[in-house]
């Protein structure tokens, strides 16, 4: 009886494992599709493949993962998806925080709003509670802003930062930022492999 129970567990212990790795196969199968409809150019095809694999996306080594997330993000960006790449473009920074190319995408992505702020602002038609916002929203792309910059400078993503300190009225951000750029630089990845 101990021996048929035995036999019985290894055979559901080996079934399961057989079916998840059929299903970690399936997964990664999409995400070669997905990326060949990128590279083909064929964003909708890419996109509707990928929001397919989001809710599966665990399922897929973690370099591939990140990689995963990065082609999403940007399809969705490019698409004028910002709620939808935003928290992906997170994963991807958070996963490899010296990718300076998603840092630079957030940094762009989390500015959307302070234009508009920033429009009200200078048109005399915000207030206190606007410029409050537009601070909060400049402080949350400028660490994303530097990294890019510091990683691949830019005369245009540079001089954004330097009309952001001073819209900001930060003075020692401003001062500081040689530094900051210098430090950021050390470690800068322009290329996700998986």
């Amino acid at each position: 009886m101990l021996r048929r129970f035995f036999l019985l567990f290894i055979i559901v212990v080996i079934t399961g494992f057989a079916r998840a790795q059929t299903r970690a196969d399936a997964v990664y199968n999409k995400y070669l599709d997905f990326n060949l409809k990128r590279f083909e150019g064929k964003a909708a095809d890419a996109l509707k493949i990928g929001e397919d694999i989001l809710s599966d996306a665990g399922q897929l080594p973690a370099k591939s993962q990140i990689s995963f997330f990065n082609g999403l993000a940007k399809l969705y960006e490019d698409d004028s998806q910002s709620a939808e790449a935003i928290p992906l473009y997170e994963k991807v920074v958070a996963a490899q925080p010296n990718y300076y190319v998603a840092h630079r995408a957030l940094g762009y992505l989390y500015l959307r709003p302070a234009d508009e702020l920033y429009a009200r602002l200078e048109s005399g038609t915000g207030d206190t509670e606007t410029a409050s916002l537009y601070k909060a929203a400049v402080l949350k792309a400028m660490p994303h802003l530097e990294k890019a910059e510091a990683c691949d400078p830019s005369d245009e993503t540079l001089a954004l930062i330097k009309k952001l300190y001073t819209n900001i009225h930060d003075e020692a951000g401003l001062q500081s930022l040689g530094k900051r750029l210098t430090v950021l630089a050390k470690n800068c990845l322009d290329i996700l492999s998986d």
